[in-house]
């Protein structure tokens, strides 16, 4: 690997203007870049990665969004810069409603976010507001951020007041505790708990009793509360910062220590397409398929 003359980390990020961080995520998110390693360890990138990471900056810059650009082709990606109509017709697809709430977190507004999320939570009702406003903000988050247009304390100020946001709607509803019993929670190492209370507030409204553990609860600390507990359901969220080789073997070693009888659930980003891997776990693959495993498991379950 010494004779690879591809450059590193540092010089990519000069070049292309994407930042180190920004690398590494995607490579671990979309596979791409796939830097080779030098004899330290180090990342060494080809000429021609830098050349298609060069047009994907653009692309960004021109309003596209990362997950569109990962898999294009050169060609494709040629084609797109010489015709910048398609970014503004993704752009047209984020509402007037959804810019007002993404400018409120450019702008460090707290207190005109938190009445805007209010607002809009209070006008789409629970389960809608998940669907049609938190989760393309999310989108839309994460791609300012590869953009630069968000730092990571505007991230935070949006997670924090989102969080406390659906906190309180969910609070709101009387408990009536039907089944199933489902468990929340994330595998050591997820510090992420947005995608917990997103799956919670889905749940909630049709009646279900749901209890969080909150975070990074090792394995067995999770078999010992499902078996104790009389859950039916174990529901674990990954965001894409999640290794999902590290997903897929925490998630086997759970199903085989839970009885068969208590379905395993886990969705997010970081489990993404990895149903083939993960026989005996139900793959949530968006948000609106929470309520459809929820039906599944009433219709198949109910009366057991």
């Amino acid at each position: 690997m010494a004779d690879f003359a591809g450059l590193n980390i540092a010089a990519v990020e000069r070049d292309t203007g994407l930042s180190k961080d920004t690398l590494r995520v995607w490579e671990r998110r979309y596979g791409f870049p796939k830097p080779l390693r030098d004899s330290l360890g180090e990342r060494l990138y080809s000429s021609s990665e830098v050349d298609k990471l060069r047009c994907i900056k653009r692309l960004l810059d021109q309003g596209y969004r990362p997950g569109k650009l990962m898999g294009a082709s050169d060609d494709e990606l040629a084609r797109l810069l010489e015709s910048p109509a398609g970014a503004a017709a993704e752009s047209r697809d984020f509402s007037p409603e959804l810019s007002a709430i993404f400018d409120m977190v450019k702008l460090h507004r707290s207190d005109e976010l938190r009445g805007l999320l209010t607002q809009a939570l209070m006008k789409q009702g629970l389960q809608q507001f998940v669907s049609a406003v938190v989760v393309p903000l999310n989108q839309r988050i994460g791609e300012g951020w590869v953009r630069g247009e968000i730092e990571v304390m505007e991230e935070h100020l949006y997670t924090e007041l989102l969080q406390n946001t659906l906190r309180a709607a969910i609070n709101a509803y009387p408990p009536q505790g039907k089944r199933p019993r489902v468990m929340l929670t994330t595998l050591s190492g997820e510090e992420h708990s947005l995608g917990l209370l997103m799956a919670e507030a889905m749940l909630v409204p049709e009646g279900v009793q749901c209890v969080s553990l909150g975070i990074q609860t090792p394995i067995s600390d999770i078999e010992l509360a499902a078996r104790s507990g009389n859950f039916d359901v174990v529901a674990l969220s990954f965001s894409a910062a999640y290794s999902a080789r590290r997903a897929v073997e925490g998630l086997v070693s759970l199903r085989s220590r839970l009885p068969e009888a208590i379905e395993l659930w886990a969705g997010g980003a970081g489990v993404r397409d990895q149903q083939r891997r993960l026989a005996g776990t139900r793959i949530i693959g968006g948000i609106d398929d929470t309520v459809a495993a929820l039906r599944e498991w009433r219709a198949t379950r109910i009366n057991d």
